[in-house]
């Protein structure tokens, strides 16, 4: 069976993650997961300069958590412990020793915005779209992206996203600081010059960049924010709202 989440070094002296299931639109499922954490701690054991984080296909990033594993019939204890795992994930990179890098390959919903959200970086292909959409489910972000998501763009806008739930272009959340970059086909195509202004520089300037940065963000702090977040999410977890939203998911996904 192929690896759900691959990793791999590249020549030029960055590693990779790759999200690898494009027949789900890369939702993350429990093996994926564990996959994901085990990618990271690799990732941790070698000397790269930066983490990229992206995903197979031209369509989807990732559409967030596999309903499979996150269905409506899961009781409050049993979400908290389906979600939890992937807020350790969202940790370890928001933490990782070097910058990360997100290369938004397609769109991303609810947990894609999520694991985007933990990386440092945030460069869009052309014409994609992102939605934080988990209160259009009855329920909040779970794997405490939601938390991040207030670290790393205006708290209003913050606000209103997570509340409104709507889908924004990659060019309108540029205005709002969430996307760093967004590149043409052409650009997309060659990743040397895409990731040059990081290729550019050495290991060590990239540790103490994301070191000063990491202080900003009152990294140990996060933590246990992250895990206040994945406590609501479950306690909404039984909620008629909740359950009656994601019957109505599966049954138009059926149709």
């Amino acid at each position: 069976m192929t690896d759900l989440v691959q990793y791999r070094t590249d020549e030029k002296g960055y590693g990779e993650i790759l999200l690898n299931r494009p027949e789900k639109m890369n939702a993350i499922s429990k093996d994926m997961t564990r996959s994901f954490l085990n990618a990271l701690e690799t990732a941790k054991q070698q000397q790269v300069k930066f983490l990229v984080i992206t995903a197979v296909g031209d369509r989807m990033f990732c559409a967030g958590g596999d309903l499979q594993d996150l269905h409506g019939d899961l009781s409050t204890e049993e979400a908290f412990t389906v979600l939890y795992p992937m807020k350790e994930v969202l940790y370890e990179l928001v933490s990782f020793p070097v910058p990360t890098v997100c290369l938004l390959n397609g769109d991303g919903i609810g947990g894609g915005c999520e694991i985007a959200t933990a990386c440092d970086i945030r460069i869009a292909k052309a014409n994609t779209r992102f939605g934080f959409v988990q209160t259009k489910l009855g329920i909040t972000p779970g794997w405490g992206g939601g938390t991040l998501l207030y670290e790393k763009v205006h708290s209003s806008f913050a606000f209103q996203w997570l509340m409104e739930a709507a889908l924004h272009r990659a060019d309108y959340l540029q205005k709002h600081g969430w996307i760093q970059k967004i590149a043409g086909d052409e650009e997309w195509n060659d990743r040397e010059s895409l990731l040059k202004p990081y290729l550019t520089k050495s290991l060590e300037q990239m540790k103490i960049l994301k070191m000063q940065y990491q202080k900003k963000l009152s990294i140990l702090l996060l933590s246990e924010q992250m895990n206040d977040e994945v406590r609501n999410c479950a306690e909404l977890w039984e909620t008629k709202e909740h359950k009656d939203a994601v019957r109505e998911f599966m049954f138009r996904n059926k149709e």
